[in-house]
């Protein structure tokens, strides 16, 4: 690989998050074996443009004039992906910019450089091969803080895509229906990607204890063997379900027997993000501004192109990809249509939103600081005392807020949530966890506080559920959710019934006027003594009466796949 000279450390920690970040690393697929090697493969191929036909031809003309102008293209380095068809349909279906193409129109100049390897941003910054790539947010989070080591630097300047069903937990046993049955199990997945971090969200999210948690095991795959040894993983056996990304994801489900998804960003919508990042020492140079900023107008002006006509994306990814070519031959045109279903091309209304400029959360932000969490914790980092870097600085917001500005209208699309929320569609919910035909997907347990025999929320109980429920919430855009009372089983059970359901109907008002969340999102349960995490009469784990009575007296946020 491109970067077998690195350590094994530095291999571990940058190839392995490279290699994974969700939706992207297309050539990494077990399809990789069928079609074999193509242009930009092991051997690091880089396709730089050329004449525009996806050949590999590259481009050694010493550049001229500002960034992104005819004399100096705006080089930016991508993989195989769907997400970024949009790109390429405004850059007239080529990998650099043709006459008449949208990014023409709007006064860009751009060169996509096919890096299928993907090298670190240190290498593609220092060599001048691109002056932006492509990252996953959270994946950023773990290089910017490598990156400025290396005394580099980056900003994010526009999210492309937001994969909704693209990432996957899946099992082929129907044994395993939610996160909870991942318990003794062996998942296999790339280590430190998107799928080590959405997994690590789902399980830190679930109802398990710290030794239940403990006691799933991760199969890490080798890099080299990519995303076909964790799906053969899963059909041998070795493993007992897979952390898969679009288009090998796809390919084992209708592949493999039984396959199924436990948990997804169908349900988790608000997690994976790609993002275009570019070499902060470009940005910082005011005459690049006029050809960065064309560069992301032209980008947001293919997306309404796109997603209008798919066959147009489509015929956009098979004439400047050589994979997509290969995997039309090989599943057709319609199974690469498939993919953009789970899939979200954002356009500039998307990015207001995604950014809460129109107010609201500012997602990016949520998922970029979540993640840089989620990753020091496992140890991702090259260098573990690395200073935490403020998710405000990694993000250049000028160029999106340009656009912004000039387009007023894009604040009340923005404005208006991605999912409706009904009345019936809670009930039907309801009606199928009653009767247990439907499960929650994850189940998180909260410990709000609250005075004897009283349901009024306090203080601290508040920050419980800003910290605690609301980011799950806003993780889980699509989902309906139970949210339910407990208590232990001191005291009467009649009113300990009620008492619970008094609760979960106080924290569910809090969340809907103080966080302005759809009622409707809302089944309420009082639960009372009748569905302990923790069994009072013989405690586990070593627990006390009164801790296993504490671990029963908590508000449990079920997360339900909507219908």
């Amino acid at each position: 690989m491109a970067n077998a000279r690195m350590t094994p450390l530095a291999k571990g920690l940058i190839v392995l998050i490279i290699l994974g970040a969700a939706g992207a690393a297309a050539w990494h697929l077990g399809v990789k074996d069928m079609f074999g090697d193509g242009s930009g493969g092991e051997g690091g191929t880089v396709a730089t443009g050329g004449d525009g036909d996806g050949d590999g031809t590259t481009t050694t003309a010493t550049p001229t004039g500002a960034v992104g102008t005819p004399g100096n293209p705006l080089k930016v380095s991508i993989v195989s992906f769907h997400g970024y068809a949009p790109a390429l349909v405004a850059n007239g279906k080529s990998l650099t910019t043709q006459p008449g193409s949208l990014m023409a129109q709007n006064g860009a100049n751009v060169e996509f450089v096919i890096q299928d390897n993907i090298p670190a941003l240190s290498e593609v910054f220092e060599s001048g091969v691109a002056h932006c790539a492509w990252r996953t947010s959270d994946f950023w989070a773990q290089e910017q803080p490598n990156l400025r080591n290396a005394q580099l630097d980056a900003r994010a300047i526009m999210v492309v895509d937001n994969t909704q069903g693209g990432d996957a937990i899946i099992a082929s046993d129907p044994a395993i229906r939610r996160v909870e049955d991942l318990v003794g199990k062996k998942i296999a997945l790339l280590q430190y990607t998107p799928s080590h971090g959405m997994t690590i969200d789902a399980i830190e999210n679930s109802s398990l204890t710290a030794r239940q948690k403990s006691q799933i095991q991760y199969v890490y795959i080798n890099p080299d063997e990519q995303l076909a040894g964790v799906r053969a993983a899963l059909e041998s056996g070795s493993a007992d379900a897979a952390v898969l990304w679009d288009p090998d994801l796809s390919l084992a489900l209708q592949g493999i027997s039984g396959a199924h998804v436990i948990y997804s960003t169908r349900i988790a919508t608000n997690l994976i993000y790609d993002v275009i990042v570019c070499d902060k020492r470009v940005l910082d140079v005011p005459a690049n501004d006029a050809g960065i900023q064309a560069f992301v107008k032209g980008w947001m002006a293919g997306v309404p192109v796109s997603r209008a006509n798919h066959d147009e994306a489509v015929d956009a990814l098979v004439q400047t990809e050589p994979f997509f070519a290969e995997l039309a031959r090989a599943e057709g045109n319609d199974f690469i249509k498939g993919l953009f279903s789970n899939l979200v091309w954002t356009g500039l209304e998307d990015n207001v939103r995604i950014l809460g400029m129109a107010g609201g959360t500012n997602h990016y932000e949520r998922v970029y600081r979540r993640f840089d969490g989620i990753y020091r914790a496992a140890g991702s980092l090259a260098n573990p005392n690395s200073a935490v870097i403020n998710p405000q600085e990694s993000f250049e917001y000028k160029y999106i807020r340009s656009m912004f500005d000039a387009a007023p209208q894009a604040r009340a699309v923005a404005q208006q949530p991605q999912f409706e929320f009904t009345t019936a569609g809670r009930d039907e919910i309801a009606t199928a966890v009653e009767a247990e035909t439907d499960i929650p997907v994850v189940t998180r347990p909260v410990t709000v506080n609250f005075a004897t025999g009283s349901a009024e929320l306090n203080e601290r109980s508040k920050r419980t559920i800003n910290d605690e429920m609301v980011p799950l919430i806003e993780s889980h855009g699509s989902a309906y959710f139970e949210v339910s009372g407990n208590t232990d089983s001191v005291g009467s059970r009649r009113a300990n019934m009620t008492l619970s359901e008094q609760r979960a109907q106080g924290v569910v008002d809090y969340l809907v006027q103080q966080w302005e969340f759809p009622a409707e999102r809302f089944i309420i349960t009082g639960n009372g003594p009748t569905k302990p995490l923790c069994d009072e009469r013989a405690p586990d784990e070593g627990l006390s009466e009164d801790e296993c009575r504490a671990r029963n007296r908590t508000t449990r946020v079920a997360v339900l796949q909507r219908h």
